[in-house]
């Protein structure tokens, strides 16, 4: 206890140093500037409409800002002075001083009639348009700040709002379209609706052939001379604005240059065009087939302009993935002496080969942390419709670190894969047609791996899929693959496999081959690149089924399932989904939450979902607090020695929520609680022996009951620290559980048995995971 007091007393007498030290670096004369402070109507009682939000939007108006402090203390100042004045403009001095430290700021440098005018334009921005602020400082010893005081007067609205009378051209438009105004009559006045009404309206003369035209060409008129502290708000084109933007444009010539670079561009203007619908296409190569640009650009010779096609034609080109270069050039004929422009179309392609190769590390949900190393193969325009051929080569090496198995698991892995992308729609006897800014997909793969769990198991796992991937908008996405085949074969690599199945129930059936056929679909929505939300949402949801079709044609065998080319086929439906909501409580500080629930149906000759398909709960990206795939099913447990962190199920739910604050810099932690388990739909009770068959031992309490599901969740929680440098998060979380599923009913509730100090609990509950991103 002195120990503790003694330090504390010493923490505190550094503080008060540290404070007191923040003003003796100060030349004669000078005065530290510690802020501002904003005073609003002082003199009245009546408090304005979110008074504390326009105090605050009027100090973060303030300039200079004061130097920087951590509770009270201006540690970046004290550093400045404690470090001093450095010999040379080198060296360890001026490092610590010029990256650690901050130079102090000056009551000099406070200019109040600056700020002055500036908080006072802000709240006639906000409608109060008789406000005024007024600045003065006080001084206290050396140090000294400002205080501005703002008569904000009253808040003024919109009384009425008028728009152009004239019923042709541009008024004719504006008025078409004034029901989608921003400026509503009672509103606030506000500066900014005023400047998005502008670009308004100039969208919706864009999409009508305006193509010179400019916000800027508008003006709004405000009078606020009719009291009652009410405005009328007059929208008008303004008199100067050039005949070029009073008109609409069609499009005249459409020139593409497919293959087009700043040295080639006099040949290829001097070429004799591809006629091709209405397109004019430049070039002696042949580097893509004329029917690729009905899908990259949308207009049409002798059609009005418009933004909307403007803009998914870029699009479009940009995201086909064939080229590095994409430019639109609209040039008036005649120069502006008519109304119309020729399109000009400057496209650069990607080069057609190229070779990558990488090396990553991984860190995976089972514990496996290892690299890996990849060599990609890239063919573009492969069959000159801008096709991409993908083929890749990888190999990697993995380590299990924890999680209270089998510590001496090691795993590599061999993959090939080749997948070849069509940017359209590929469906037979039928040609849709999308005209959305993104590119359709149609995506064939192969793939083969291999996978050696050191001295336990082989597997062999061959893929093949065709499929679709499209986009409705920014937010939504889907991926169905009508054909998805999957066989896996496996070895045993253990020399006592009895023991090993012994003490791993489940495992022999996971080492039967398995065959696949079936189709999967995704729906992925998402608005997380709206960064200015403060409330984000992803979700995706997707449905699975295997061998339902082929099982109709596929006779029963003895046991009462299905198979095809002597491999059980297995039937299935599986379905999940994820959702996960973030939202920022302040710029640093973000609340992340997710809710995942899984749900499998086998049929036919299989009780369980196939290993490759099942649910698994624990590690580094689910629940915490429990080694990776060693939570469940149900409430049992595998003691084992030689237990495998392989407890798959076919029912999943799992809740996540966490707490993330930035420390410093790149550095931020998290306070974060998980709660989930696994389950499968019918209780696993073995199987006895028979002739040359070896019994295996069943797993109780691994079926799933609703009325007990709550009851039998896993329960965690932990802090973590993660290094975000943005291209790369690397993290380290610690949990422990304060439930566990596998105890009596009684006893699972384990909190009051939280005993840091106790070395032997810290061996048995604490869980360090090491993760490569964040876990969602």
């Amino acid at each position: 206890m002195r120990g503790i007091i003694k330090t504390s007393l010493f923490v505190l007498v550094c503080l008060i140093w540290a404070a007191c030290s923040s003003t003796k670096g100060l030349k004669p004369g000078q005065i530290l500037y510690t802020g501002a402070e904003v005073k609003i109507n002082p003199d009245s009682t009546h408090k304005i409409d979110s008074q504390k939000d326009v105090k605050t939007a009027l100090l973060s108006r303030a300039r200079p800002k004061p130097n920087k402090s951590l509770l009270g203390i201006k540690f970046k100042l004290w550093v400045y002075n404690t470090v001093g004045e450095p010999k040379k403009p080198k060296g360890l001095k001026h490092w610590l001083r010029t990256k650690f430290g901050e130079p102090p700021v000056l009551l000099s440098q406070v200019k109040l009639q600056y700020n002055n005018d500036v908080m006072t334009s802000f709240l006639i921005s906000q409608g109060y348009l008789q406000s005024l602020v007024t600045g003065d400082t006080v001084v206290t010893g050396k140090k000294a700040k400002a205080v501005y005081t703002a008569n904000t007067g009253n808040r003024y609205k919109i009384n009425s709002i008028s728009f152009p009378e004239d019923t042709t051209g541009i008024a004719r438009i504006v008025n078409q379209h004034k029901e989608n105004t921003l400026i509503k009559k009672g509103d606030f006045y506000d500066l900014d609706v005023y400047k998005n009404e502008r670009i308004r309206i100039d969208n919706d003369l864009k999409e009508e052939g305006y193509f010179y035209f400019s916000p800027d060409y508008l003006i709004i008129q405000v009078d606020s001379t009719i009291g009652k502290s009410l405005v009328d708000i007059r929208v008008r084109v303004k008199t100067i604005a050039p005949d070029a933007g009073l008109k609409p444009y069609t499009i005249k010539n459409i020139n593409i240059y497919p293959n087009y670079t700043l040295r080639r561009d006099s040949v290829l203007r001097r070429l004799k065009p591809l006629q091709y619908n209405d397109f004019n296409i430049y070039d002696n190569r042949n580097t893509f087939k004329p029917r690729v640009f009905d899908r990259l650009v949308f207009f049409k010779k002798g059609e009005i302009y418009n933004r909307t096609d403007h803009n998914q034609s870029l699009n479009r080109m940009v995201n086909i993935g064939a080229f590095q270069d994409v430019r639109a050039e609209f040039l008036p004929l005649d120069s502006f002496k008519n109304d119309e422009l020729d399109l000009n179309i400057y496209l650069t392609p990607l080069k057609k080969n190229s070779l990558s190769f990488s090396v990553t590390g991984t860190s995976k949900s089972n514990n496996f942390v290892g690299s890996e190393v990849r060599i990609t193969q890239t063919t573009r325009n492969l069959f000159r419709g801008a096709e991409q051929l993908d083929v890749s080569v990888s190999g990697g090496f993995e380590t299990q670190t924890g999680g209270g198995v089998d510590q001496n698991l090691n795993s590599y892995s061999l993959t090939g894969e080749a997948k070849l992308t069509f940017p359209r729609f590929i469906v037979p006897f039928y040609k849709p047609s999308s005209t959305t800014a993104f590119i359709p997909k149609t995506v064939t793969s192969l793939s083969y791996q291999l996978l050696n769990r050191n001295s336990y198991y082989r597997l062999n796992s061959f893929k093949g899929q065709f499929g679709y991937n499209w986009k409705e908008n920014q937010y939504k996405e889907h991926n169905f693959n009508p054909i998805s085949l999957n066989y896996v074969t496996s070895g045993i690599l253990a020399a006592d496999t009895a023991k090993l199945y012994n003490e791993n129930p489940g495992l022999k059936t996971t080492l039967e081959p398995q065959l696949i056929i079936g189709s999967t679909y995704n729906f992925t929505y998402t608005n997380q690149m709206e960064e200015s939300r403060r409330n984000n949402l992803y979700f995706n949801g997707g449905i699975e089924t295997g061998g339902n079709v082929w099982g109709l044609f596929v006779k029963k065998n003895a046991d009462g399932g299905r198979s095809l080319f002597n491999t059980n086929l297995t039937q299935f439906v599986r379905l999940e989904t994820d959702l996960r909501d973030y939202y920022k409580i302040t710029r640093n500080l973000i609340w992340a939450s997710r809710l995942n629930l899984g749900y499998g149906y086998a049929y036919g000759g299989s009780t369980s979902l196939p290993f490759t398909r099942q649910f698994f709960a624990g590690g580094s990206n689910d629940v915490r607090a429990f080694p990776a795939r060693t939570l469940g099913p149900g409430t049992y447990k595998n003691n084992a020695t030689t237990a495998l962190a392989d407890q798959g199920g076919d029912i999943k739910i799992m809740l996540n929520t966490e707490l993330r604050f930035k420390l410093v810099s790149i550095l931020y932690g998290a306070l974060f609680a998980d709660a989930g388990n696994i389950w499968l739909r019918k209780e696993d009770v073995g199987r006895p022996a028979g002739p040359g068959v070896a019994a295996t031992p069943g797993r109780p309490g691994s079926g799933f009951k609703l009325s007990n599901a709550l009851d039998e969740l896993g329960v965690g929680t932990g802090a973590g620290l993660r290094v975000d440098a943005k291209i790369l998060v690397v993290r380290l979380d610690v949990a422990f559980p304060v439930r566990k599923p596998y105890l009596a009913p009684g006893e699972r509730w384990v909190f009051d048995e939280v005993s840091f100090g106790n070395k032997e609990w810290r061996r048995d509950n604490l869980v360090y995971n090491i993760g490569i991103g964040y876990p969602f």
